[in-house]
């Protein structure tokens, strides 16, 4: 076989095999397509929301990055502020103190134990619970009770003069009275999804 002949039979043999790579690739890219698509219809938020009182409802995937433990939390905020009169913006000042201070996460612990924090006259802090409240805000138990924390959170804003006037952060800054008044601005987008997707229509019973 002359060598003419020979480069022909690999060149020949080199564009199959990079169609057969090239016709896997495209495959390939196909499938994991299909596959991402698939996995956004599946882990899309629902337009109509989530049943506030059906944790088991709520997405595995979360909801804005807040799942879990974080979400019955943020319902149990959210129950709360109705059941006390709170419409939609309170509802979301609530969610986003909650995130702010403690993560949406029940915290036996606060400043004290994790930055050594402490109060203006040096004594130690004693926050503790979703808001991270200190003592003089109640007991250990209605501290690390969720609903009753939240309570105490939404009674304390209503005494806020014009607080639905204010800036949300600064109206919480005024109930929790931290050191930067902006520091739960952050929260505001994050608050509002996971509001209104806990606010979804409930099955009939």
């Amino acid at each position: 076989m002359s060598a003419s002949r020979r480069r022909r039979g690999w060149r020949r043999r080199s564009r199959r095999r990079g169609l057969r790579v090239a016709a896997i690739t495209v495959g390939v890219a196909v499938l994991a397509s299909g596959l991402l698509a698939i996995l956004a219809l599946i882990t899309a938020p629902r337009d109509e929301g989530y049943c506030l009182d059906e944790p088991q409802s709520y997405p595995a995937f979360g909801i804005s990055g807040w799942r879990g433990e974080q979400l019955e939390n943020a319902a149990t905020i959210v129950r709360t502020a109705r059941e006390l009169g709170f419409a939609r913006d309170g509802q979301i000042v609530g969610v986003m103190a909650a995130m702010g201070e403690s993560s949406l996460r029940n915290l036996d612990h606060g400043d004290w134990e994790t930055s050594g924090v402490t109060n203006p006259d040096g004594s130690r802090t004693t926050s503790i619970g979703l808001f991270q409240q200190q003592e003089w805000w109640g007991t250990v138990a209605e501290r690390m009770d969720p609903a009753t924390s939240s309570a105490m959170f939404f009674t304390r804003l209503r005494r806020v003069p014009d607080w639905k006037e204010l800036e949300p952060s600064h109206a919480i800054n005024l109930v929790q009275i931290n050191s930067d008044r902006e520091h739960y601005a952050r929260f505001a987008n994050d608050a509002a999804a996971v509001v209104d997707a806990l606010s979804g229509p409930c099955p009939a019973r």
